[in-house]
């Protein structure tokens, strides 16, 4: 099988399209045959890599059909032998229930097990059941590849082509390091490649994807910025996620009308490379966040899925500090509409926090800004960093303007009220539900987290995040944020259920006006058990 070097990887799905990825080891025409349905697409090369994302159309709703990937005529997708069933192509049905599987912050296979059991592996196993349970699509809510924490795999591949004292030292450089993560995190486990040649897949990125804190604050980017080395990790990073997950996020009609995508393929002609292009797209979408947008949004029958982009699309000026640009937000607030059963909002950075660290935040943001002189904005630009300060709550103006839309949908001001508003996040490595207490709404509004997939907290820093959710510790930085003049959040929220710090995936179950909430850990590589179940309407 050298013709397939990675995939393929069932991406967007609608109710008659199915999408899939592949890298190839060569240019070369991908087919994909799935009963009476074929299509074919040429591959485009980006760094002397070859791509392609192969539109299958006119399937049925609800479809289950088998397929097959031949390139250039040669059958390679499935593998003879696999103890896994026959990959399918899985449609939506919107005139039924949805299941929306989820989870973060997953590091790449290790054989030593350093951070626990595979949540991706042991769901696949659960899926190669006879009478398994399939969730409808997976999103994965960041952190898909860890550029900055190598595995011991991975070191060996950078130590082996830059040297063990190359800079950034076991870290990732550029775009071709990137290929080699996301191979080893996509196909070094049989039964994560399975799951994720069948099971749809739509992704966001988070920080670990490129970097540690990234875009926590201007400060944090004029430090990078002096860096000798990072132009080329930011631009490989940039550019590699467009290729690997970005692209797989999008319709066919909106890949169709991607101009980056139509450029590097006219450059692929005849033995081309769109390597150039995409890294001037990449560096262009980091310093001029407005030129990109990476957030997107789908609607199934009675649900809209929006995934909000809050790392690339930072506003980050040295008078105005935003989670969102200008045109970003306008986009997000057009996407916060009612008529729908259910809104899910998709952000890798948990909207809302425990309230005792929502309030640390948003009190060292105005420390940051000034509310206690220079000596105190240095201070707390250090702590920020220090400290992972740089959630939805670091970003005030952001918070309370989502709240307020939010709101509107929940009272019925944009159309029909949903069930519920719930938002899906992954990031900090424990998983917990909060609710919005006030004021009252028409919508149940919640938190859903769920982190890690395979990337536990230390026994140390779990004792550390129960202190920071105590809701009787709660109180001093909420009164430090008054100190600091920092505004009266416009609601009011608990959280209500966890925090569990096991590995695990979520999975949303929305039937009519009805949303269930599951939490999955891994109780062995092959097994899951359910750690808690919530629902979220009456």
């Amino acid at each position: 099988m050298t013709a397939l070097v990675l995939g393929p990887l069932l991406r967007h799905v609608g109710e008659h399209t199915a999408t899939l990825w592949v890298e190839t080891a060569r240019p070369a025409e991908v087919a994909v045959r799935a009963g009476e349905a074929a299509a074919t697409a040429a591959t485009f090369t980006v760094h002397g890599h070859h791509y392609a994302l192969v539109d299958v159309v006119g399937l049925s709703a609800g479809a289950r059909v088998p397929y097959e990937v031949l390139i250039d005529g040669e059958r390679v997708w499935p593998e003879d032998g696999s103890p896994f069933p026959a990959p399918s192509l899985r449609t939506l049905d919107t005139s039924g229930s949805l299941r929306l599987s989820f989870g973060s912050c997953r590091r790449s296979p290790d054989p030593r097990r350093v951070h626990g059991l595979d949540a991706l592996t042991a769901l696949a196993h659960r899926l190669a059941e006879p009478d398994a349970e399939w969730p409808d699509a997976v999103l994965m809510v960041g952190d898909q590849v860890y550029a900055d924490e190598l595995s011991d795999e991975m070191r060996a591949f950078v130590h082996a082509r830059r040297g063990p004292d190359a800079e950034p030292k076991d870290e990732i450089a550029d775009y071709e390091d990137y290929t080699h993560l996301y191979k080893l995190a996509w196909c070094e486990d049989a039964a994560v490649r399975w799951v994720l040649s069948t099971v749809p897949t739509f992704a966001i990125f988070d920080d670990h994807d490129i970097r540690d804190d990234w875009n926590t604050s201007l400060a944090w980017r004029r430090q990078m910025a002096e860096l000798p080395w990072w132009r080329d990790r930011i631009v490989g990073g940039i550019g590699s996620y467009w290729v690997y997950q970005h692209l797989g996020n999008l319709a066919p009609d909106e890949r169709a009308a991607d101009p980056v995508l139509a450029a590097v393929r006219d450059a692929s002609k005849d033995g081309g490379d769109g390597g150039a292009i995409l890294d001037a797209f990449a560096e262009r979408a980091d310093a001029e966040p407005v030129t990109m947008r990476w957030s997107y949004a789908h609607e199934w029958g009675g649900t809209r899925l929006v995934v909000v982009d809050s790392r690339c699309s930072r506003l980050l000026t040295e008078d105005r500090r935003g989670m969102l640009d200008d045109e970003e937000f306008a986009w997000l607030d057009s996407q916060l509409q009612g008529g729908v059963d259910h809104l899910l909002i998709a952000s890798s950075l948990p909207y809302l926090l425990a309230p005792g660290i929502h309030h640390a935040e948003a009190w060292n943001e105005a420390l940051a800004d000034g509310a206690w002189g220079r000596a105190g904005a240095r201070f707390a630009e250090k702590l920020r960093q220090a400290a992972d300060l740089e959630h939805w709550a670091a970003f005030g103006t952001s918070f309370r303007e989502v709240a307020r839309d939010v709101l509107a949908v929940a009272r019925g001001e944009r159309g029909p009220a949903p069930a519920s508003i719930a938002f899906l996040s992954g990031d900090v490595h424990y998983s917990y539900v909060a609710r919005v207490t006030s004021p009252d709404t028409t919508s149940q509004i919640a938190q859903l987290v769920c982190s890690p997939l395979r990337n536990p907290l230390p026994a140390k820093f779990r004792f550390a995040q129960r202190l920071g959710i105590s809701r009787v510790l709660g109180n001093g930085p909420r009164a430090l944020a008054r100190l600091a003049r920092v505004p009266t959040p416009p609601i009011r929220w608990r959280l209500t259920d966890g925090p569990w710090f096991e590995n695990a995936i979520a999975t949303v179950e929305l039937d009519g006006r009805t949303a269930r909430v599951r939490w999955d850990s891994p109780a062995a590589p092959d097994r899951l058990t359910t750690t808690a179940r919530v629902t979220l309407t009456p």
